[in-house]
């Protein structure tokens, strides 16, 4: 009886992932055709959703078929052919399909012990980030679900290595009697970055706005005085023009006083590795960390953001946890490198798209 009960649960299983396959595959066949945004009967059709929490289980196939039905109506298609809203990326064949296996696998990336495969994808998807930008080899970083933590994430540890150069630990002390730390942006400064600077603890008063140029390009030579306690952030790409802060006069004035610059490059910093715009993108590899998004250029899907970091122990330091349970090892633990802990493997969508892109690929996209 025991048998054939789960014989009966999975081959329901079987059923309802046919279905939403089914039902994906109609989706991607269509998109190209398809309205960009929702009709206003798709989006006034949402309010159904709203019904009482049912008080018993319901039918996993009448589920799958009402989001479908309520659901795919009320999408905008930013993945075909023909949005050209805010800068969102679409989604490589590769990496959509390896999105439905990363589902059925559900891995969760915070220990190698808790899935090698995510954390060995994680590691070889940073190392082909670094090389496909031509960042530092000696590079480490973390995949996080977007820009603003991947900068949230380089600027917690940018003022973790800051404050430990002059003696103050954070992570024993904290904030409150920290030597002063000033932060430095440019005039057109992206939204994000500004968020991501008040979720790390800077808060306006320690913030300096430098003029910008009529492209929205920070000004080299209205910079003020730098020291070592300082964090530079610099744009590789701004939202509205799409041009280049001055990175080589930027980063020279800033190691000349041993300040930290960070690059905040969703989408811009994809241009290095174009042989046609790579030249917009001379001296951002003389930065100390980045931020960028693998769900702009490279399509790979929502979320995958990227944090990279030069100083490796920094960003451990700032972000490694310990804990009874917790044995430490030689190897790369994925939670010792972002804010998160337990997270879904973003390692195996990136992976599938730089892996079926390579470096051709990915330039012809840019």
């Amino acid at each position: 009886m025991a048998t054939d009960t789960a014989v009966g649960a999975q081959s329901k299983s079987e059923d309802v992932l046919s279905l939403a396959a089914d039902k994906a595959r109609r989706y991607v066949r269509g998109v190209g055709e398809r309205r960009v945004g929702p009709s206003e009967d798709a989006v006034a059709a949402l309010a159904e959703l709203h019904e009482p929490f049912p008080l018993s289980p319901c039918d996993p196939m009448a589920v799958i078929k009402r989001l479908d039905e309520i659901g795919s109506a009320a999408t905008v298609a930013t993945t075909g052919g023909r949005y050209f809203g805010f800068v969102n990326g679409g989604m490589v064949p590769a990496a959509l399909a390896a999105n439905w296996l990363a589902g059925a696998w559900n891995q969760n990336a915070a220990l190698r012990v808790m899935s090698p495969i995510a954390a060995e994808l994680e590691e070889v998807v940073l190392r082909w980030v670094c090389e496909a930008l031509g960042l530092p080899p000696e590079c480490s970083g973390g995949l996080v679900t977007c820009a603003t933590m991947a900068n949230f994430t380089a600027l917690v540890t940018a003022r973790h290595a800051l404050l430990a150069r002059l003696g103050w630990d954070v992570v024993a002390d904290g904030m409150f009697g920290a030597p002063p730390i000033e932060v430095v942006v440019g005039g057109e400064v992206h939204a994000s970055m500004l968020r991501a600077l008040s979720l790390a603890g800077f808060g306006r008063k320690r913030v300096t706005i430098v003029e910008a140029d009529g492209q929205g390009r920070m000004r080299a030579d209205k910079l003020p005085r730098l020291s070592d306690q300082t964090i530079v952030c610099i744009q590789a790409g701004n939202v509205n023009t799409g041009a280049f802060d001055p990175a080589v006069e930027v980063c020279k004035a800033a190691r000349e006083q041993g300040a930290w610059v960070h690059v905040d490059g969703a989408f811009g910093l994809w241009a290095r590795i174009s042989p046609k715009y790579e030249h917009l993108t001379q001296g951002f590899d003389q930065a100390d960390s980045w931020a960028t998004d693998a769900h702009k250029w490279p399509n790979v899907g929502y979320d995958s953001g990227i944090a990279i970091v030069r100083d490796g122990t920094a960003l451990r330091a700032s972000m490694g946890i310990t804990a009874a349970y917790l044995e430490p090892g030689l190897l790369r633990e994925p939670m010792h490198h972002t804010p998160e802990a337990s997270r879904r493997a973003r390692g195996v969508e990136s992976w599938a798209a730089l892996k079926s892109l390579g470096r051709s690929g990915l330039r012809a996209l840019i």
